[in-house]
């Protein structure tokens, strides 16, 4: 680590969360809310896709803004971009898929490549992709069109494999939840932590959609028939519950450490 950003890093402390269990586990929550909180809305709550579109898009712009002015981490803020992120990233390629026609093989192909493009202007410019060093304005722009631009490449990755190519929601859970294992033990075994917290942090994506539309669709879709709103319901409530747990050891951190 430089002196140059060991001295910025102390006066712009990180904005992204520490990489933990908990983190993983409320972002796979997210995933599934955004696919079944953009389903609910726009069917069972009669919003409609263009009013929903328009609405998440209203609230994801406000949410960003605040959490790219805080001059610190705030979980509740951060955790409510990622929930929107999600739902605005499912509806965007929804918006290609059912409005343009565009096929599923096309879309991922878009977003595989222009994560790439994102990821290379990202190292161009910051000769770095991790997450430990989001410290300035510009390296948290990048970050965030990363992640918008993952959630819709794993909306449109996932759907592609359980839907057009026929697997199936359970058989999906399995093997990208068998992927994320995968990789976690790459990780273990010494492979670049970057690279697989990314692939990691993409395959998430498809994991909770499938997981998701498991839980949601009817019996005669291959799903259980829980519903999008009571699955919506449940999983933003573990969502709040774990994030309000993150929000107290954050604040017990700031009150233990010295003060400057």
């Amino acid at each position: 680590m430089t002196s140059a950003y060991s001295a910025l890093s102390v006066n712009n402390p990180n904005k992204v969360p520490e990489i933990t269990l908990s983190f993983w586990v409320i972002k796979i929550l997210s995933t599934t809310v955004g696919e079944t909180g953009a389903d609910y809305l726009a069917v069972n709550a009669g919003w409609g896709q263009g009013v929903t579109r328009a609405v998440m898009c209203a609230l994801l712009c406000a949410i960003l803004a605040l959490q790219m002015g805080s001059r610190r981490f705030r979980p509740w803020l951060y955790w409510l971009a990622v929930v929107l992120v999600s739902i605005v990233g499912t509806q965007i390629t929804d918006l290609l898929t059912d409005k343009f026609d565009v096929s599923l093989y096309l879309s991922t192909a878009i977003f595989f490549a222009t994560l790439v493009a994102i990821f290379a202007i990202w190292y161009a410019s910051e000769r770095t992709l991790s997450i430990h060093t989001i410290v300035t304005r510009r390296r948290e722009g990048f970050y965030w069109a990363a992640i918008l631009c993952t959630f819709a490449l794993g909306t449109a990755a996932g759907d592609l494999a359980t839907e057009a190519t026929g697997l199936g929601f359970a058989r999906g859970v399995l093997i990208f939840g068998a992927l994320i294992a995968a990789i976690w033990l790459l990780f273990r075994a010494g492979a670049n932590a970057v690279a697989t917290f990314w692939i990691a942090y993409v395959l998430t994506r498809p994991f909770g959609a499938a997981l998701g539309d498991l839980l949601t669709q009817a019996r005669t879709y291959g799903g259980l028939g829980f519903g999008a709103q009571w699955t919506s319901a449940l999983f933003l409530a573990a969502i709040i519950g774990l994030v309000a747990m993150v929000e107290f050891n954050a604040r017990s951190r700031r009150a233990e450490s010295p003060t400057h």
